[in-house]
């Protein structure tokens, strides 16, 4: 911990805990008499004329094994970093041995039961010296025994599983009543079916049974505290035990995880999951031969269950167990008196906790000087960009996922029945589509494409053939890995009622009649370990934007965040869509958030919701095949152009005036001859690869991420041959794919040292700045289309998230009266994640360019800012749009000044370290009006600088936060050949928003169902100009001609002056 700033901590660096000494044995040791074993030295201190220096003797009175434990170390080590604070041990030959008049004297006691502990002499000693109780002694006696701790619970409202208790009590004989049956057991009356769980009474007897049924295999899985690395062995034993007294439940299913929760006092608890000792019995470990456990987030009822549990027992420090299932939560076990393993931040907030309590109960009567310290992290206040003090309320992300490896996918027509038995097996008529993603899935397609190329082996006819080429790399591709695992591969059919359309008129002969199923196989897109660590470490960047954590509590940056949180006012909530690398993006960020440790996969089940349920974060919209795809053809269609790009070119393609599409379509000048050159540098790196492959030294090589050179090569070739089409032409849809495969073996595999990747680069990315954006629409109306359908359901959730902020003011707050030791109970922060792909990315934003959020000519911030959007060629890996809601406590409810929102953009991930973005004014500047401010005296402002803990000055925070918070500046290897590229920092967009500005913007763009092509009625503005492009172009010269500027028009200004062109165009024609 570092350096105490409070005055009620130490100043000096060694801490004060010893072991103590009987009270007969104080006379005449130094070393003993310097703790007050007796009264005498505070008395003569009360002679002096000076205040005495009294010392809180906090004594711990446990058996050596706890006292000595590396956690009670830590902890005691940072208590007596108080300064008024000394800690002493009582031996345990004392606590055996000597009558409790002779244990060492103390004013605080921290004391609990243990195996061997004389739990009655320490209830005496309590009685003889009254000191203050951290863990009330007389409550430990009932968490010895099951049946109290499951009456205390259900007294007390809490979730527990439907239970019996079984007396074997020869004076209780109506408590006793047992019919055991094959697959079930009656207890006075309750009837358990089997699995079921039986538990001694005793809480000190761990051997607990479950009883499994016959179905699965009847016997049992008997647990045990921990031997070894194990923690449970089965028996083929089914029948209950019939001597002694047990509770018997019902089994509640976890999937394999149990919940251990560890209390500080009421307002703070630390959860870990660990693997259930019921799953199979061996306890998991890691290199050092600790249990492996992953630190989980708690739902705001199990926040609730912590806190009636701590002051139920009346233990401060207090462990129980949570099971989590059929989505609710129980408690199943209270151990009273525990720690965390391994966790220095528990240490932290545990030390500081009690520490506080020890001042704040003991203190006044010692009349030392103390009072409760002012944490920077209780309160989430900063100055805001528009100079005032505000509150941060709300903060709301959208992110791309990280660094992948490249996505691929092969197309093919299938015809055969077995390929229709399987679509209707799994109910693709329903809809007409069908998505594969699991084992058995996949394994059942893998077996058809056997069976299918087995039988082609007879035939010679070309089709056949041709056939056979495509099976043989959907063969290929589904026995990768040598088994199904993970979320690297999926299948989807869609039903073809007439069979696949024709492409191209030579093959109109050989097209085929007939219903038929569209098979697409997709693979790789998986997050790379690059990709964990850019997400793990914008996680802990992200971290730095909450206020607070400057002061002493903790010794790493983003304290603040990690405080809110553990104190239950912080409302987080992450969604991710359901690809695989999206979540795992997801998982790796909350990990770098909340200083999680352990692996992804824990912390991806426990925190990140799935979104796919309501098409909050998916992709499969099928509102897109009509408006994209006519999108996707215009753009084809101009890019199949042999020659330099004409001003007319440049009106069609970039209406926006884009600066990074203008620039990009001048460094191509001609797509056609651009596309031969990236031709001919696939077929070089084709070439390349082939010879690396014929030499034996490169045989067994190894590429990034457990890639082979055959497999390197595959991707390629597929490249290569997908790109030129028969015709002649170029498949524009193939560059976005063959910038994606040359940047990642640029930034991957740059140790091949394969020549002109770098030429190839430059050319594929120039072609891709162009046509990855005009994908998602090349004019205004087309790109706010596409948007619609892409995010709506996300832009309302973000507005509800906005709502909720401050709607539900009355109803997430503590009692202020029962909130002791928080500081600001009221104060709370909502945070909400949305992990996605690039889709929504360039959706959202350009909602926010092209909805007419703000009127450029009147806001010259927002015109800078989208001119800076303008020259931003590329949203990489981790792209972030981030909304922040402040609240000025001081302003009028009602008043639009109440709420502040701010609006911030950063492009992700540097493509390499050496290239120049464009330069956005920071991370939250200034306005101007800061410079004339004059602070009030007594105000916020005032009392923040006077106590530079609560948060940054603004002048710090600014020059600190306008560098990119992430340490890396540099290059980092993984795996041998991997970068790490650093990530662009957050520029601030806009800085003054009032919430009932950006309400009424995402209002609008949620109300207005002719905007949204899911509901536009054929005859509207986008029905129009998507079917007959040139009319679109002939309106837009029209406006031109009369002089007036498209850029300068709000969108909904610029749509219904398209309306009139459109309508006196068409007239044009007709006339």
């Amino acid at each position: 911990m570092s350096e105490p700033s409070s005055p009620g901590e130490s100043q000096c660096g060694a801490p004060r805990f010893f072991v103590g000494c009987a009270e007969d044995e104080s006379e005449g040791l130094d070393d003993c008499a310097s703790m007050r074993t007796d009264m005498e030295l505070y008395e003569d201190d009360l002679e002096d004329d000076s205040p005495p220096e009294r010392q809180i003797m906090v004594g711990i009175c446990c058996m050596m094994k706890k006292s000595k434990s590396k956690p009670m170390t830590q902890i005691l080590e940072r208590l007596c970093k108080f300064e008024y604070i000394t800690v002493v041990i009582f031996p345990e030959d004392v606590i055996l041995s000597e009558p409790v008049e002779k244990w060492p004297l103390c004013d605080c006691l921290i004391s609990f039961h243990s195996k061997g502990f004389p739990l009655d002499k320490a209830v005496s000693y309590a009685k003889l010296r009254n000191p203050l109780l951290i863990n009330d002694l007389n409550m430990q006696y009932y968490i010895q025994d099951r049946r109290e701790v499951y009456r205390i619970l259900q007294e007390e409202g809490i979730d527990l599983p439907r239970y019996a208790v079984l007396n074997r009590d020869p004076d209780k004989p109506d408590e006793c009543n047992l019919v055991e049956g094959e697959d079930q057991v009656e207890v006075n009356g309750e009837v358990f079916l089997k699995p079921f769980v039986e538990k001694p009474v005793s809480a000190e007897d761990h051997n607990v049974y479950i009883y499994y049924p016959t179905s699965a295999g009847g016997g049992s899985q008997r647990l045990f505290r921990k031997i070894g690395s194990r923690s449970s062995v089965y028996s083929p034993e089914s029948s209950v035990r019939k001597t002694g007294s047990y509770i018997y439940e019902e089994f509640m299913p976890t999937d394999g995880t149990d919940v251990k929760v560890y209390t500080v006092g009421p307002d703070y608890a630390h959860a870990e999951a660990r693997k259930s000792p019921a799953l199979d019995g061996k306890v998991e470990r890691d290199s050092e031969g600790k249990e492996i456990r992953y630190p989980v987030m708690l739902t705001a009822m199990e926040k609730l269950v912590a806190r009636k549990v701590c002051l139920a027992f009346k233990q401060t420090v207090c462990g129980f167990d949570l099971l989590r299932a059929n989505g609710h939560s129980y408690v199943c076990d209270v151990n009273g008196f525990s720690f965390v393993k391994n966790s220095m931040k528990y240490y932290d907030d545990c030390a500081k906790i009690l520490g506080n309590i020890v001042m704040r109960e003991l203190a006044p009567q010692f009349q030392i000087p103390w009072s409760i310290p002012t944490e920077a992290e209780d309160i989430p206040i900063v100055p805001t960009t528009s100079g005032t003090m505000m509150e941060l309320r709300c903060v709301i992300a959208v992110i791309r996922h990280g660094d992948r490896t490249p996505k691929q996918k092969m197309k093919m027509e299938v015809r055969n029945p077995m390929f229709f038995e399987l679509f209707e097996k799994y109910g693709g008529y329903k809809t007409g589509k069908l998505k594969l993603k699991k084992p058995k899935q996949l394994q059942e397609v893998l077996d058809i494409t056997r069976t299918l190329l087995a039988d082609i082996g007879q035939h010679t006819d070309c089709e056949i053939e041709e056939k056979s080429s495509k099976l043989e790399q959907l063969k290929t591709v589904l026995e990768m890995y040598g088994h199904f695992s993970g979320i690297n591969r999926k299948v989807q059919l869609t039903y073809l009622p007439h069979g696949q359309p024709k492409t191209s008129s030579e093959e109109e002969d050989t097209r085929k009649e007939g219903a038929s199923i569209l098979l697409v196989l997709k693979w790789g897109g998986e997050l790379t370990p690059a990709g964990r660590v850019q997400a793990e470490e914008l996680g802990r960047a992200f971290r730095c934007m909450y206020p607070g954590g400057q002061g002493d509590y903790a010794g790493f940056p983003g304290c603040g965040l990690l405080r809110l949180h553990s104190t239950y006012r912080h409302d987080l909530k992450i969604y991710a869509s359901d690809e695989g690398r999206v979540q795992m993006t997801a998982a790796a960020f909350a990990k770098g958030l909340l200083a999680l440790e352990g692996e992804l996969t824990p912390i991806l089940v426990q925190m990140v919701k799935s979104a796919n349920m309501n098409g909050l974060l998916d992709n499969d919209i099928e509102s897109l095949s009509g408006c994209q795809q006519r999108v996707k053809a215009r753009l084809h269609e101009i890019m199949q152009k042999d020659e330099i790009f004409t001003e007319e070119d440049f009106d069609r393609l970039a209406p926006t005036c884009s600066s990074s599409l203008v620039n990009s379509m001048k460094a191509v000048e001609n797509p056609v001859s651009t596309c031969d050159q990236v031709y001919t540098l696939v077929q070089s790196l084709t070439s390349q690869i082939r010879k690396r492959l014929e030499d034996p030294k490169s045989a067994d090589l190894q590429l990034y991420h457990s890639e082979t050179l055959e497999m390197m090569l595959q991707r390629w070739t597929k490249l290569e041959r997908d790109f030129r089409m028969k015709s002649g032409r170029y498949d524009i849809s193939k560059i976005p794919d063959i910038y994606d495969c040359v940047k990642y073996d640029l930034q991957h595999n740059s140790s091949l040292g394969l020549e002109d990747t770098y030429e190839l680069f430059k050319l594929s990315r120039a072609l891709a700045n162009i046509v990855i954006p005009q994908e998602y629409g090349i004019n205004k109306v087309e790109k706010l289309d596409i948007a619609y359908a892409y995010c709506l359901p996300l832009v309302k959730k973000i507005q509800l998230d906005l709502q909720r902020t401050h709607e539900d003011e009355s109803v997430n707050k503590l009692h202020p009266l029962y909130s002791r030791g928080v500081l600001s109970p009221g104060r709370h922060v909502r945070t909400r994640l949305y992990f996605t792909s690039e889709s929504h990315v360039h959706s959202l934003l350009s909602i926010f360019r092209y909805g007419g959020l703000l009127d450029e000519e009147k806001d010259q911030q927002w015109k800078r800012a989208m001119d800076y959007l303008s020259a931003v060629s590329e949203l990489n890996y981790m792209t972030q749009i981030v909304i922040m809601l402040y609240e000025d406590n001081k302003k009028d409810p009602s008043s639009e000044e109440r709420f502040h929102v701010e609006l911030h953009f950063s492009p992700g991930v540097k493509v390499s370290e050496e290239e120049s973005a464009p330069m956005g004014f920071g991370f939250r500047p200034a306005s101007a009006e800061n410079d004339q401010k004059q602070t009030d005296p007594g105000s916020l402002e005032n009392l923040i600088q006077d106590e530079p803990d609560r948060a940054l000055p603004l002048s710090e925070a600014i020059s600190t936060q306008r560098k990119s918070p992430l340490i890396r500046n540099r290059k980092t290897g993984f795996e041998g050949c991997s970068m790490v590229p650093s990530i662009y920092p957050l520029e601030t967009l806009h800085n003054s928003l009032s919430l009932k500005q950006v309400n009424e913007f995402l209002t609008t763009m949620c109300e207005n169902p002719c905007l949204s092509p899911r509901t536009s009625p054929r005859g509207t503005l986008t029905s129009l100009t998507e079917c007959c492009p040139p009319l679109f172009h002939c309106a837009s010269v029209l406006i031109g001609h009369h002089g007036v500027s498209t850029a300068a028009l709000s969108y909904f200004t610029w749509r219904k002056l398209m309306h009139i062109a459109i309508l006196l165009t068409c007239y044009m024609y007709v006339g």
